[in-house]
């Protein structure tokens, strides 16, 4: 089995990944993509965190730009770098990533034997590329799963979760190429919480990233935190842990669109489960174990502060 990462590299990100690895999945590769921050902060922190973390998989330059719209980024929310951090950031490191991301994908869809399954984090410009220009390839994917959208409401606007919003027409174009999809929402990741107290024991791991791991959890967790909320949304992380555990969610099958147009509607995901009512094109999660969720994502954190 294979499994490739597409991430826009912020610090949940960072733990999705780390999920992964630490779950024993094989990362055929990583490709990256605007989102959190404009493309060449998401590489920065790709270089730093390869360097920080000795990440041995390849990582791939890839998409700048949504498939049709204006540049959108989080940095209003995270800064100008993508990872907000309570004091120690990613090691400066040099960026390595001379393959297009595009033909990185292509080749690993098209040499590989067995499954091949891809965990999207940002926006989904870098799948629609490879779903326009080789839709051959794009029949290859095994499963989608996308930390994305939002059943009930969004976050980047009061109707679009930010990577929906970011480039609705690429996820429009996921979806219409019938790859088989699995959605994990904004709904679903806001049942999973990390708060101020648990920095603290990742800190106390002792190990030479401890600080680092810590100071970056802490200046995530402050997201919420100095917005009068106690606790903070582990999003990518729990992304990850859906997709390396999809027995710990109960998924549901259902039709699944994006509205494209509308001042206050643009990147809105609807979702419809009754029958009847067109075809069902994926599946979201409803229900995640919190106490696993939680429990995989810290135990990774402070595994990878304690060497």
């Amino acid at each position: 089995m294979g499994i490739w990462i597409d991430t826009d590299m912020g610090f949940d990100d960072i733990a999705a990944i780390m999920v992964a690895a630490h779950a024993g999945l094989g990362i055929d590769g990583v490709s990256l993509v605007y989102g959190n921050a404009p493309i060449e902060h998401v590489r920065r922190n790709a270089a730093g965190a390869a360097s920080a973390f000795v990440w041995p998989f390849p990582i791939h330059a890839g998409r700048a730009a949504p498939v049709l719209a204006k540049m959108e980024t989080a940095t209003g929310i995270l800064g100008q770098t993508g990872i907000p951090t309570a004091g120690r950031a990613l090691p400066e490191a040099p960026d390595a990533f001379h393959t297009d991301a595009f033909e990185a994908l292509c080749s690993w869809l098209e040499k590989g034997e067995g499954e091949r399954r891809i965990m999207a984090l940002g926006p989904l410009t870098n799948i629609a590329a490879v779903v326009l220009a080789r839709p051959d390839l794009a029949a290859r994917i095994t499963d989608l799963t996308w930390m994305g959208g939002g059943v009930t409401n969004g976050n980047h606007t009061a109707s679009a979760e930010f990577n929906a919003f970011a480039d609705p027409e690429a996820l429009a174009i996921a979806l219409a190429h019938k790859i088989p999809f699995r959605m994990v929402d904004l709904d679903l990741c806001r049942k999973v919480l990390c708060a101020p107290e648990d920095v603290a024991p990742i800190r106390a791991a002792g190990g030479r990233n401890a600080e680092l791991v810590a100071d970056l959890l802490a200046g995530f967790v402050a997201i919420a935190t100095s917005r009068g909320r106690p606790a903070m949304a582990l999003y990518d992380a729990v992304a990850a842990v859906a997709f390396v555990f999809p027995e710990h969610v109960t998924w549901r099958e259902a039709r699944l669109d994006v509205e494209l147009s509308g001042t206050l509607t643009r990147g809105r995901t609807v979702v419809e489960t009754r029958t009847g009512r067109g075809e069902f094109n994926a599946a979201y999660g409803v229900e995640i174990d919190v106490e696993k969720a939680r429990a995989v994502i810290l135990e990774t954190l402070r595994s990878e502060a304690s060497w």
